[in-house]
């Protein structure tokens, strides 16, 4: 009889103790998208933001109908034509409009990088990651080694070695309170940042435009070595019929922390080329999306 009534006691308990840590799962998400990775300051994939969708296809090769599942059409905007969830608020009549806004944040969102074309073995060097538009208020910004959503790797990966803090630059200047978050003595040296105090307004048609600049050693193997940049954004921010307000966290995805409404967009593949006698004189090269 007690052993029945202490079980029966204890259960209620775990139920409260587990929607507790439900709950805590879900505040966590709705800091990270779209609020960026506040808690994380270190290297990245692609692959880590899964409920992001990609932005082509080609992002995915190998992968065959899978592919196809990643893409906004039949992950995100698939949701809001069908009034699924909380994409009911928007009137049937406004949700094809709304879907050409949201198109609108992913033509105008754009990644591309300046580089060096040559380099020699071991030498130190700038690469700079420009980007535009995306739905803050954060953005993610990194380098890999292939432009490829689950296979590629950061960049450090394949040989390249950050040397000191990437240099962040905002829609309103430098920012370091991001990076600042790893203790110097575990070194600042990481391949992926956090760009803050984005802003873009399809509504409007006006664009948030950010870069970082990462100094980089060269491997010391000479060779023809890939770099790409990577862009993690989101959407829904980026218009007002699907901006929701939080007290605490500033705007919000209406579809929710895990609404599928974030991006991961790539660079051009940029390749340079390791080799003796240094660096060749020719001018930075632009890579554009």
């Amino acid at each position: 009889m007690n052993a029945r009534c202490n079980r029966s006691t204890k259960r209620p308990i775990l139920e409260a103790a587990l929607l507790a840590l439900a709950s805590l799962a879900v505040a966590s998400s709705a800091v990270a998208y779209p609020g960026g990775t506040p808690d994380f300051q270190t290297d990245v994939a692609p692959y880590c933001a899964a409920c992001h969708a990609s932005t082509a296809e080609a992002d995915l090769a190998g992968l065959g109908e899978r592919a196809k599942v990643e893409l906004p059409e039949t992950k995100h905007y698939a949701a809001i034509l069908a009034g699924a969830g909380n994409y009911a608020e928007v009137p049937e009549a406004e949700r094809a409009k709304l879907v050409e806004l949201l198109a609108a944040v992913d033509r105008n969102s754009t990644i591309m990088l300046e580089f060096p074309p040559s380099v020699a073995p071991g030498e130190t060097f700038q690469v700079t990651v420009k980007v535009t538009g995306g739905a803050g208020p954060s953005v993610g910004v990194g380098l890999v080694d292939r432009p490829h959503r689950f296979f590629a790797k950061p960049a450090s990966a394949l040989g390249w070695e950050v040397v000191g803090a990437p240099t962040i630059l905002g829609p309103k200047g430098p920012q370091t309170a991001w990076i600042e978050r790893r203790p110097e003595r575990e070194g600042r040296d990481v391949t992926f940042v956090n760009v803050d105090g984005v802003h873009s307004s399809a509504d409007q048609d006006k664009w948030s435009r950010a870069k970082v600049i990462f100094t980089l050693r060269a491997p010391v193997t000479a060779g023809d070595y890939p770099l790409v940049g990577a862009y993690f954004y989101g959407t829904e921010t980026g218009t007002a019929m699907t901006t929701r307000m939080h007290p605490e966290y500033g705007p919000q995805p209406m579809g929710g922390a895990l609404g599928k409404s974030g991006r991961v967009k790539f660079s051009k593949q940029a390749v340079i080329t390791v080799k003796e006698g240094g660096r060749k004189p020719a001018p930075v090269a632009d890579i554009a999306p």
